[in-house]
Parts: C-alpha cells; sequence; structure tokens
C-alpha cells in the first residue's frame, strides 16, 4: 500500500458496504502518513454527497484514520471546545491519491466535556439487512465500537488532551510554510 506524503493535499472517500461511493472530501492536508496511521486536516473543504449535493465543511477538522481499527475520528474545533464525529468503519486504505474506507453506519458523537452518544443504530440495522453484512462483520464492529468507547473514557489516541494541540499546530505551521512558499 502506498503511504500519504506529509505537507500532500489528498482526497477522502467514505464507501458503503455494496461499493457504492457514500461521500468524498475533496482537500485534507497530511499531517501524518504512515502504513498504519494517517492524519490530515482540512477546513471549509467541499463535501460532495452521493447523491451530487455538496456541501462546504464549517470549521477546522483533525481527522485520525488507522489501517488497523474499525473506526476514524474527526475532531472538530469549535468555539466551544472539541466535538468528536467517529465513524465505524472499515481500516482505510491509500490508493490514488486518496484515502478510502467503508462506512458501517454507526457513529458515536462526542462532546467537548467527553459524554458521547451512539447514533444511527436504525440506518446500521436497516443497511446490514439490506446490504447483507456478514455476521463476523457485525461482530467485529460490537467488538470496535467497545473499544472506541473504551478509548473515550481513557482518552486515549484523538481523545487524549494533547492530541489536538499537537496536530492543529502542526496543521497551522504547514499553511504558514505554504503561504510563505506561495
Amino acid at each position: 500500500m502506498a503511504i500519504p506524503v506529509e505537507g500532500e493535499k489528498i482526497q477522502i472517500h467514505s464507501y458503503k458496504h455494496n461499493g457504492q461511493i457514500h461521500r468524498v472530501w475533496q482537500e485534507t492536508t497530511v499531517l501524518k502518513g504512515t502504513k498504519n496511521i494517517f492524519i490530515g486536516a482540512n477546513e471549509r473543504t467541499l463535501v460532495t454527497e452521493s447523491d451530487g449535493r455538496t456541501w462546504l465543511t464549517r470549521e477546522p477538522s483533525i481527522c485520525y484514520f488507522h489501517a488497523e481499527h474499525w473506526f476514524n475520528i474527526i475532531c472538530m474545533l469549535r468555539e466551544d471546545g472539541v466535538y468528536y464525529y467517529c465513524n465505524m468503519s472499515s481500516p482505510y486504505v491509500f490508493d490514488n491519491n486518496a484515502v478510502k474506507y467503508i462506512d458501517y453506519d454507526l457513529d458515536i458523537k462526542v462532546f467537548p466535556d467527553m459524554t458521547y452518544t451512539l447514533l444511527d443504530e436504525d440506518e446500521y440495522a436497516q443497511h446490514k439487512k439490506e446490504m447483507g453484512y456478514p455476521e463476523v462483520i457485525d461482530k467485529i464492529l460490537k467488538r470496535n465500537v467497545q473499544k472506541l468507547v473504551s478509548w473515550i473514557k481513557q482518552r486515549r489516541g484523538p481523545f487524549a488532551p494533547d492530541f489536538i494541540e499537537v496536530w492543529t499546530n502542526r496543521y497551522q505551521f504547514m499553511k504558514e510554510m505554504q503561504s510563505t512558499n506561495d
């Protein structure tokens, strides 16, 4: 698998289990790329939905993807604190200048005080039936919901107190370097 190059601008592609494109983020700056971890940042980036509708993200975000975990985490930097949107998903791959993953409907929204809510259980049940999610995927996802909740409670990974500061500073530095070079 190719590895995203620090400083590059790439896309993020979300698919559904049936192979259909779900959503595309037009431009994300690579902050860190290894064979296992991708950390990126974007703000006011164009997002295209599967039906062709488009919208712009509202706030700067730090994105965390892992090649072994069945979730990804979007850290949205708002005036009243950091909100986290966690997608239960396949591990990511990097292909054709894009981070790609399968979105499995279940989401966890985490608030600045680290309280959280599991979302879209009805959508998951419907798509599991319609797209025939295998039982093994169901078990993996349920296990990863538990893993993600333990990360939230333990303040691990992107939920660690210094994660946002480190990666936001890195993103600001990259933007400043780019504007100096332009």
